[in-house]
């Protein structure tokens, strides 16, 4: 990848917003341990904070922060694990200390390990998951390349990747694997 990841890794830790390519859409991404850049985030896409946001990683490590492991049954983990990395979102127990601007007014946490390897790479690199939200104010529709997010959120950003999306259709299908419900297909 000829993205410069050290430019990535300093916005994370100062608390400002990246804006990366997904399968779909290209969306923002913050530092999901900073309130401030959560915080940051919901107002620049104008999201109520009780909708909460999604996780992406590259691998399940980088999501125990965030997840109650303990609290995903036996039974289950085969069904949850068996998804990933892959374009599925699931929804799983949060950890008692994810902060409602992330987990919104829910007790689970929405979270995918990517397949796409320049989000999956962008995780490698800052060493954690990163939020995933479409890079678009709510309601409007989601921008699909960096020209477009950078000509509409330059000022608001830290940084842009500078990779096309996986051409996906549709955003990622969510499901709830503790009761069986699909949230999105």
């Amino acid at each position: 990848m000829t993205d410069d990841f050290q430019a990535a890794r300093e916005a994370f830790r100062q608390g400002q917003l990246l804006a990366y390519p997904t399968e779909a859409v290209f969306g923002f991404g913050c530092d999901p341990r900073n309130l401030d850049a959560l915080q940051k985030l919901l107002a620049i896409k104008q999201r109520p904070q009780d909708k909460g946001l999604i996780l992406l990683a590259a691998d399940y490590s980088q999501l125990l922060p965030f997840v109650d492991d303990r609290a995903i049954p036996q039974q289950l983990r085969f069904a949850i694990f068996s998804q990933w990395p892959g374009f599925v979102t699931q929804l799983l127990p949060a950890a008692a200390s994810v902060p409602e601007a992330l987990r919104g007014a829910h007790d689970q946490i929405a979270v995918r390990i990517t397949a796409f390897e320049p989000a999956r790479q962008l995780c490698k690199a800052l060493g954690s998951a990163i939020v995933s939200t479409s890079a678009n104010r709510s309601g409007e529709p989601a921008l699909r390349d960096a020209a477009a997010v950078a000509e509409q959120f330059a000022d608001e950003l830290g940084w842009i990747m500078q990779q096309p999306t996986g051409g996906a259709e549709r955003p990622s299908r969510i499901i709830d694997p503790m009761s069986q419900r699909i949230i999105r297909e």
